[in-house]
């Protein structure tokens, strides 16, 4: 992906790691579709680069506007190098406290829209034996927290979605990175986080919920230092499988890694102990 003046397709492209990696990727003289619910949020992108920034209209829950803005970008730009699986947004609350209607929006965005996008992206890709789709998932698409349950689902579909995929398409030139970011300055803990429609005494989780606007705007990253990492590795030939960012992110992954690890060494005489006795049916036959 070494080349320059690809073509990228950025989700979300309005806040957050979506609008500075559609900047820094224009800086470095790409090509941006920049895709918002709301096209006055990218406008300026493309009136700053009317050559190369094309701002579209996208909600990733309805299929036909992926499927009308992917025609859009073939149509400006003649192909998709990289898509930029970034729109999505974060739930609160334990497993019985949102609505089931807060949680199908959640998994319509989180999971159903990298799906779609995917879906229509692909054959693009596959057709020139290239391409780099790059997913947003989380340090809590590796270890879950309480009351983050139903967002972290959605982002260990993600990582599932993303391994399975690099393995399919690796023979056709076409690679995957999952984007596994800690605790960064962008709206995530505000403006892109819901509150659940309940709250329940017996739970824990309601301080933890709270604790998210004292969070706001005094996470340890720095967005701007990692969109410059993730756009450093969009243009290496070959990009990493994973692609951790942030210190907790680092540490927080090295010690589920490290649980799951004790937990197999624990059982281990257990899982191996469950395999068929073959001399028995050997015997038995």
């Amino acid at each position: 992906m070494s080349e320059k003046n690809k073509v990228w397709f950025i989700t979300g492209s309005s806040t957050g790691f979506g609008r500075l990696l559609a900047e820094e990727a224009l800086e470095r003289g790409h090509k941006v579709v920049a895709t918002a619910r709301n096209t006055d949020d990218v406008k300026d992108l493309e009136e700053k680069y009317p050559e190369r920034a094309l701002a579209i209209t996208l909600d990733v829950t309805k299929a036909e506007d992926v499927k009308t803005s992917v025609e859009k970008a073939v149509e400006k730009f003649g192909t998709i190098d990289i898509l930029v699986n970034n729109a999505g947004y974060g739930l609160g609350g334990g497993i019985e406290e949102p609505s089931m209607e807060q949680i199908e929006k959640q998994y319509d965005t989180n999971i159903y829209g990298v799906i779609r996008m995917m879906r229509e992206v692909l054959p693009l890709m596959r057709e020139q034996k290239s391409g780099l789709i790059m997913n947003l998932s989380s340090v809590v698409g590796i270890t879950s927290f309480p009351s983050v349950g139903y967002y972290s689902s959605t982002k260990f579909a993600v990582e599932s979605l993303s391994e399975a995929l690099s393995k399919e398409v690796e023979h056709l030139g076409i690679k995957v990175t999952i984007v596994e970011p800690g605790g960064f300055r962008t709206d995530f803990a505000g403006r892109s986080f819901s509150q659940p429609a309940n709250r329940i005494e017996d739970y824990v989780t309601s301080e933890r919920i709270d604790s998210f606007d004292e969070y706001d705007k005094k996470q340890p990253g720095d967005p701007l230092k990692a969109v410059k990492v993730m756009a450093d590795v969009a243009e290496m030939e070959e990009p990493p499988l994973r692609l951790p960012l942030g210190e907790d992110a680092v540490q927080n992954m090295e010690e589920k890694l490290n649980s799951v690890l004790k937990n197999i060494d624990e059982w281990r005489e257990t899982a191996i102990s469950t395999k068929v006795d073959e001399e028995a049916e050997s015997a038995s036959n």
